[in-house]
């Protein structure tokens, strides 16, 4: 037992210091409505090596990215 505490121990301490970043994905709906018709288009975007409100971020900003003119955007993590 007094082997495996020490073993333990830095076992923990190494989970502390390691990075909560990881990859995401954020998938998009595009809808287009031009003279009456409608487009819908769905991507996945990757966003690698970011936390999750890193990642919540980018994927809203790539809804108002997206938005512009007749093609309104949906992003979801």
């Amino acid at each position: 037992m007094k082997k495996v505490l020490p073993l333990m121990v830095m076992a923990v301490a190494a989970s502390l210091f390691t990075s909560c970043k990881k990859d995401y994905t954020c998938t998009c709906t595009m809808t287009n409505t031009i003279m009456g018709s409608t487009t819908t288009n769905s991507q996945a975007y990757p966003i690698k090596d970011a936390s999750k409100g890193d990642a919540k971020k980018a994927c809203d900003d790539m809804t108002t990215a997206f938005t512009l003119g007749t093609t309104t955007a949906s992003c979801k993590l």
